[in-house]
């Protein structure tokens, strides 16, 4: 499955972005989804995760209750929307995408990466 990540940009502190990851290539509804981001000088870190079915989402403590994922498999596309962001927000936002519905906060569970996009809050 190929992966098309977009929707990053320049935003202010407290101000909201909507990402989204297209897929294509195999069957969408057969893969978890997962967004990561890694800014400059560290390891690509867990934001926030979807199941195949869409019905469970899983946050990373840090984002917990500022940013919500969402997919619509008849669309091939999962969203993250990131609400009240942070300066430590500003990475690249990578998605991918996992057979499995487990260790979904792991990278080496995730089977295909898009190429990333990148969020930088800042006023």
């Amino acid at each position: 499955v190929q992966l098309q990540a977009s929707g990053g940009g320049l935003v202010q502190p407290g101000g909201s972005l909507t990402l989204s990851c297209v897929a294509s290539g195999e069957t969408f509804s057969s893969y978890s989804v997962g967004w990561f981001r890694q800014a400059p000088g560290t390891e690509r870190e867990f934001v926030a995760a979807v199941a195949k079915t869409g019905s469970n989402g899983y946050y990373a403590d840090s984002v917990k209750g500022r940013f919500t994922i969402s997919r619509d498999n008849a669309k091939n596309t999962v969203w993250l929307q990131m609400n009240r962001l942070k300066s430590e927000d500003t990475a690249v936002y990578y998605c991918g995408a996992a057979g499995g519905e487990f260790g979904l906060g792991f990278v080496p569970i995730y089977d295909y990466w898009g190429q990333g996009t990148l969020v930088t809050v800042s006023s």
